[in-house]
């Protein structure tokens, strides 16, 4: 296979010089607060751009259910392990949704999966609204994960191949931020729709609102184009988005990524087991042990959110300087001390519990910022998007175990000492990383 393929333009009219500059590969020299986002050219601020777009939205629709979960225990009449299902369906499907986008990703190109991503959360949300019983807000739910499932991998791809190796784990941190503005929204809207409506109609708007991602699919498919010279590389290959090369062990023909998908999985899952953990069952055990009301319960996750909008900025510059694995596995301790201390925080210490929310929110979103340029410099660029897309969405699932776990634990611990679970995930993900390399100024082609 060619290491020099010729230069591609991403349109008929944009020539070839264009293109490397879009690319934005080779623009290794950006300074300042924002050279990270100079560097990528014009091209890679609008793949930025849709990707931040589509994640945040993805974020969006994702938190409609966590933040609407006592309404739907109390309209449905469930119980604290159905409910904790929700959750679990959502991330095991969109393990599958994750792995097909990657595929699809390597074979017709990055946009265009990302665009079909966005339209199945969007859509799958909006039907959640319209669900007439338990069992079927289940299988929306569910089939809202084969959408939501994938944009993040398809969308840190596309970015990744944009973006220099000096800026590569910023660039993508920045990418990942925009998980907390749409969870910011989604906790805006729900403080509105709940104020003024019952519960018992409150959480079928919040699931309507999930239409507003579909807008985004008309810019991107407009103004977003895969990098030209990452498109060049991975249409020359034979292998691109095949699930057996990310299975095989090494050859003649050079090493195999056997090992590599094995324990970028378990970091994955220890990561997104701890995180949704928290991300599930923290509204709840706000409103139900802490006893605040909605509006308070919003309060304190504006707290827990601005520390995750921050950890994510924070934790893409650690990458760059630190490295991917010691960022990782810092903030893998630091959100499981994080995580132990809050669910143990005393009642009627409410200060403390509001307090102590901006540190957890950074730690438990700082540990993110390196997945989109690590599981993307550990793969080639033929099967970059199933390797990424398998890895991320099969931890996810997983994972998906543990908030299921603490639900059917909190009967009888408490939702509080049930989160002491999530702890767990964190020490695998530090124990995973010792099976994999450090990636830090490794190019893309």
């Amino acid at each position: 296979m060619s290491t020099t393929p010729p230069p591609r333009p991403v349109t008929p009219d944009l020539p070839p010089a264009r293109a490397e500059q879009d690319a934005g590969t080779e623009q290794d020299a950006g300074t300042g607060a924002f050279g990270w986002l100079r560097a990528l050219g014009p091209g890679g601020r609008r793949a930025f751009a849709g990707a931040f777009g589509g994640y945040a939205l993805d974020s969006y629709d994702y938190f409609t259910l966590p933040l609407s979960m006592v309404a739907l225990a109390a309209y449905f009449g469930l119980d604290s392990g159905q409910t904790g299902l929700f959750t679990t369906v959502t991330l095991v499907v969109s393990a599958v949704g994750g792995a097909a986008a990657g595929v699809f990703a390597d074979r017709v190109g990055r946009v265009r999966a990302l665009m079909i991503t966005v339209v199945t959360y969007a859509v799958f949300t909006v039907a959640c609204g319209f669900a007439p019983d338990y069992e079927t807000l289940l299988v929306f739910r569910a089939l809202q994960g084969l959408g939501f499932g994938g944009e993040w991998a398809v969308g840190a791809v596309l970015v990744a191949e944009y973006a220099s190796a000096r800026h590569r784990g910023r660039t993508l941190g920045a990418v990942q931020s925009s998980w907390a503005v749409g969870w910011a929204l989604a906790a805006l809207v729900y403080t509105l729709v709940f104020s003024f409506a019952g519960d018992g109609l409150a959480w079928r708007v919040m699931f309507w609102t999930g239409a507003l991602p579909a807008l985004l699919v008309v810019w991107l498919r407009r103004r977003v184009h895969d990098a030209p010279r990452a498109t060049a590389e991975r249409e020359q290959s034979a292998r691109r988005g095949s699930f057996t090369a990310i299975f095989r062990t090494g050859g003649d023909d050079g090493p195999g990524l056997l090992r590599t998908t094995v324990f970028a999985v378990l970091l994955s899952t220890g990561v997104q087991g701890g995180y949704y953990t928290l991300a599930t069952w923290v509204p709840t055990y706000l409103k139900t042990e802490r006893g605040l009301s909605v509006v308070g319960t919003g309060g304190y996750l504006a707290f827990l959110i601005s520390g995750a909008f921050l950890g994510y900025l924070t934790g893409g510059h650690l990458t760059d300087r630190l490295g991917r694995r010691r960022t990782i596995w810092l903030f893998a301790l630091l959100s499981a001390v994080c995580t132990l201390a809050y669910a143990h925080i005393p009642h009627g210490a409410d200060t403390l519990l509001l307090v102590l929310g901006f540190p957890l929110g950074f730690c438990m979103s700082a540990i993110f910022s390196g997945f989109g340029s690590y599981l993307s410099e550990l793969y080639p660029t033929a099967v970059r998007g199933t390797g990424q897309g398998f890895t991320y969405n099969t931890g996810r699932a997983v994972g998906a175990v543990f908030p299921t776990l603490v639900g059917f634990l909190a009967d009888g611990w408490g939702v509080g000492g049930a989160l002491v679970f999530g702890a767990v995930g964190y020490g695998l993900a530090a124990l995973a990383l010792l099976g994999l390399p450090e990636t830090r100024g490794k190019e893309l082609t």
